[in-house]
């Protein structure tokens, strides 16, 4: 049986000297910046020297500049810090950069879907496709600034409006088409879009989604709409329906191409927008973040090349939907001049082993997987290795819920041995990763491989002493480019550095428990706070409680997400029912069914439990941490006070719950189980 930090793989010689990572490490030695003998140093110099370090990623990767940047970074200050100002750059032109080195055969898209048989999009079609758009969207009036957004599935369309909206200056935000109208309001309404892509809806496990209805819907709830770009999808002969200001998708794309030659990417400032992203929080509306061009472009340069290892002539796979920001990172790819698989539909549909005759038949050289697929291939007893040709396969990306050494050990022994299996962790905030890989390191089961350059990550207790193999707060200490440059209407701040700054003034505390060893491997043991991370998406309990609490039976309720072995999750619902009221099955369905619809199916708790009180904090606050802690298997004493709480005695079901229920299970590390 396996066992936690078990060496499972070590690189050949020849894998390690000839990654990207390791070239770039002679390179800063032949340059005279830095002489770094290995991974563990080249790290220690990233955070070190902040300045020298991103500024030679800028030069390694020769940046694209309509003029040169003033300095690398301003001062070493959170939130604030000012990166490359000066510089004038566009994302979506380094995108298609490798565009001008492409054969007229070269592939960057592989894309199917349960609609659409699988097919291929050359570089030079995808450039064709973006610059076109590009230009129809100017002529309809967008300027740089402006807010386009999406609400359509995983295809190569969708990509091209990304790219289209990100190289006229406009800024992009995107919410997959499961989501429900009330969730997708919520987050549109607050940037006040332009112009929306729509699609007329999706496939999903062999079952049609129109969504015609949900489009009416959003737009009449968003006053500053101006153009609907309509997507026939499911019926790829319909007509554009009677929308007002509806044109379809073909009709815009019936244009000459202006050529590369005389296309222009608008050229940006350092601070620009490129797109708003959406991590629920605990309270109120979705968190609204804003992420630079120059800071996605600079981070997303080092994660592609040096941390996930692509180059021409990789393929990579993550199965994402387009609300995740993993669709954003995919897409990242081609910036390595990487082809990349879109897919879009049920993962396990027709088949479980679907994805892996996907992977084989593009040929990817690049898997990403979650915890859970795994645990599913493994309960089927699926070996992926000896069904389909994966010769061309390099690496795994294991992300979306902490991993296990089994996750770990099944890919060697039922994919194939010769691997880089990587775990990777971060958030939607950064649009990147915190910790992750580097293809010159050994892989050991369960564990993340290192922390990622640049980024000064630590594990604190909970009075800023740092832990060494031990679990903790995990903390970044210096700024790095791909933070958010703000929250969208945030007066003053206040609700971002409230996000991540209240707890360690200075500090960046991201809200997950990790354990750091002393090689220096990481442990991530799921959030630390009472956002809830299901399958790899943030999901804030405000709008779970806002669309319960309309229910007539509920009148209060508390749900926590509870990390379990082999990436699974428990998401229990406890409803305190008024007075004359009783929960059920009916009620549970329509509860389930209003979580469904007005927010999405990740929204649905797995159980429903009527308890006779919530408990509160003395200040009036739901005590959704302490309950998780319980229900992991803290002990009362570490978990909560009384002292602190409303109504001690509402304490007491949790506790007897995690003793008694039998409807999870949970593992907790000993360091965390003793409030280390």
């Amino acid at each position: 049986m396996v066992t936690e930090g078990q060496l499972l793989w070590t690189p050949s010689p020849t894998f390690a000297d000839s990654s990207n990572v390791a070239r770039y490490m002679k390179w800063l030695g032949d340059s005279g910046r830095a002489h770094v003998g290995d991974y563990a140093a080249l790290w220690r110099w990233s955070v070190s020297d902040l300045e020298g370090f991103w500024g030679s990623i800028w030069d390694y990767f020769k940046v694209d500049s309509a003029a040169p940047y003033q300095q690398v970074l301003d001062r070493r200050a959170m939130p604030g810090a000012k990166w490359f100002a000066g510089s004038r750059v566009n994302y979506a032109q380094h995108l298609l950069r490798y565009e001008q080195r492409a054969t007229d055969t070269e592939i960057v898209f592989h894309h199917l879907s349960e609609t659409r048989p699988l097919k291929t999009m050359t570089w030079h079609e995808l450039a064709r496709q973006v610059r076109i758009l590009a230009t129809q969207l100017r002529a309809l009036g967008i300027k740089p600034g402006d807010r386009i957004v999406s609400y359509m599935p995983n295809v190569p369309e969708t990509a091209v409006a990304m790219m289209a909206t990100v190289a006229v200056g406009a800024v992009w935000s995107s919410a997959a088409p499961e989501f429900g109208v009330k969730t997708v309001i919520e987050r549109f309404a607050q940037i006040e879009p332009k112009l929306i892509f729509a699609a007329d809806g999706y496939r999903f496990g062999g079952k049609n989604f129109t969504r015609e209805a949900e489009v009416r819907r959003i737009a009449g709830e968003l006053p500053s709409l101006e153009h609907i770009v309509w997507l026939p999808y499911l019926d790829e002969t319909a007509a554009t329906p009677d929308i007002t200001h509806a044109i379809g998708w073909a009709q815009i794309m019936d244009h000459a191409d202006p050529g590369r030659a005389q296309f222009e990417f608008e050229q940006v400032e350092h601070d620009h927008p490129i797109w708003v992203v959406f991590s629920s929080g605990t309270t109120g509306l979705p968190k609204a973040i804003v992420h630079s061009h120059v800071g996605v472009l600079i981070e997303h340069l080092k994660l592609m090349h040096f941390h996930l290892g692509l180059h021409p002539g990789s393929n990579m796979f993550f199965y994402s939907t387009t609300g995740w920001m993993m669709w954003n990172l995919l897409i990242a790819a081609l910036l390595a001049g990487s082809a990349v698989v879109l897919y879009d539909g049920n993962p396990a549909h027709p088949s479980l082993d679907f994805l892996w005759k996907l992977a084989a038949d593009t040929g990817a050289t690049s898997f990403g997987a979650s915890p859970t697929f795994v645990q599913m291939m493994e309960k089927a007893g699926l070996k992926p290795g000896e069904l389909f040709d994966l010769s061309r396969l390099e690496s795994i990306v294991v992300a979306g819920a902490p991993s296990t050494p089994e996750t770990f050990e099944w890919f060697y022994r039922c994919v194939k041995r010769d691997l880089w299996v990587t775990s990777q962790s971060g958030g939607t905030e950064i649009c990147s990763g915190f910790v992750g890989a580097s293809p010159t390191l050994p892989v050991h089961a369960g564990e993340i491989q290192t922390r990622m350059l640049g980024m000064d990550v630590h594990a604190w207790s909970d009075d800023g002493k740092e832990l060494v193999d031990e679990v903790g707060e995990l903390v970044v200490t210096s700024p790095f480019p791909s933070m958010p440059i703000k929250f969208w209407n945030d007066a003053g701040g206040k609700r971002y550095h409230e996000s991540y700054f209240d707890t360690f003034p200075g500090v960046w505390r991201h809200g997950d428990f990790i354990k750091i060893n002393t090689r220096g491997g990481c442990y991530i043991y799921g959030r630390s706070d009472s956002t809830l991370n299901r399958y790899g998406v943030r999901i804030g309990t405000a709008e779970i409680y806002r669309a319960v609490e309309q229910e007539p039976e509920v009148a209060d309720s508390l749900i926590v997400c509870v990390e379990l072995p082999g990436g699974n999750f428990f998401m229990p619902l406890f409803l305190r029912i008024k007075p004359g009221f009783v929960l059920t099955d009916e009620a549970r369905a329509r509860i389930n069914k209003r979580l469904r619809e007005d927010c999405s199916p990740r929204h649905v708790p797995d159980r429903m439990y009527a308890i006779e009180a919530i408990p509160y904090t003395l200040t009036g606050k739901k005590m959704e941490v302490p309950i998780r802690k319980i229900l992991m298997g803290w002990p009362l004493e570490k978990a909560a006070s009384r002292d602190a709480m409303q109504n001690p005695e509402a304490i007491d079901y949790f506790v007897k719950f995690a003793e008694e229920s039998k409807d999870y299970e949970w593992r907790v590390p000993t360091k965390q189980a003793e409030g280390g």
